[in-house]
């Protein structure tokens, strides 16, 4: 699989990890164009809680489901900046969370960004995947580690892939903000450059990785876009300010074999 843009047939784009999954785990991340929306949200919002016409939103969500083959509606999370992580199968649409796991096939998990970090999941033997959002604070509060605990807690078994966030050369944040990742691990320090006015420039991949190795998962993939600095591909609400969201999803089908 290809983490270069690509074309359905049907001109919709979207990013296909490339990681090592086994053949039941189907995951994508959708890019801002292929869609019917208007500016400031143009043009494949997916967010229906951005100010965008809600009839819109419904088309690019529908248009998402046929091209990409989904098996089913996504779980479309209400995400709060949090550390909850939800059975998909078992709550209902709009439920405060901001992970995603199942177990069962034909069921979408998935996660809404513009800057924070989307992060995929799925266990070695194809059984279990989960979508995370994964902002700076819910990765201080422990969001990383509340979704693997929620896969199986074994992060050895485990298998991630970071998608499209805003880069450390334009993420900035406060001292206070580095100082509470300092405090939760030494190793965070080198997440974090110096930047104007005493504030710092925080790398969101770094700092995921460092959170993922601590909980036992060894591979990672993915954490080379940024966000922000890539208006053509990329909504990015530091940039933009009101601008429309991306959707990382993934799903268990069964095994072609």
């Amino acid at each position: 699989m290809s983490e270069s843009p690509r074309l359905t047939e049907a001109g919709l784009p979207w990013l296909v990890p490339d990681w090592p999954a086994p053949p039941t785990v189907r995951a994508l991340s959708t890019l801002r164009y292929g869609g019917v929306s208007r500016p400031p949200w143009a043009d494949f919002n997916l967010a229906d809680h951005v100010g965008d016409d809600p009839a819109t939103v419904a088309v690019n969500r529908e248009r998402l489901r046929r091209q990409a083959g989904l098996p089913a509606e996504p779980c479309w999370l209400r995400q709060v900046h949090g550390v909850r992580v939800v059975d998909a199968p078992a709550v209902k649409v709009g439920c405060m969370a901001d992970g995603a796991f199942t177990c069962q096939t034909g069921v979408v998990c998935a996660v809404l960004t513009a800057d924070c970090l989307p992060l995929l999941l799925c266990d070695r033997a194809g059984q279990r995947v989960a979508a995370v959002h994964c902002g700076w604070r819910g990765l201080a509060d422990g969001i990383i580690e509340a979704a693997v605990a929620a896969l199986s807690g074994d992060g050895v078994q485990l298998l991630a892939w970071l998608g499209p966030a805003i880069g450390p050369g334009h993420f900035e944040v406060g001292a206070e903000v580095r100082q509470r990742f300092v405090d939760a691990d030494a190793k965070a320090a080198a997440a974090f450059v110096p930047g104007a006015m005493r504030r710092w420039q925080a790398d969101l991949y770094g700092l995921a990785c460092l959170r993922l190795q601590a909980s036992g998962v060894q591979e990672i993939s993915g954490g080379h876009w940024c966000t922000a600095s890539d208006a053509e591909q990329f909504f990015s609400y530091r940039r933009e300010g009101c601008t429309g969201r991306m959707a990382s999803l993934i799903w268990l089908q069964p095994n072609p074999c």
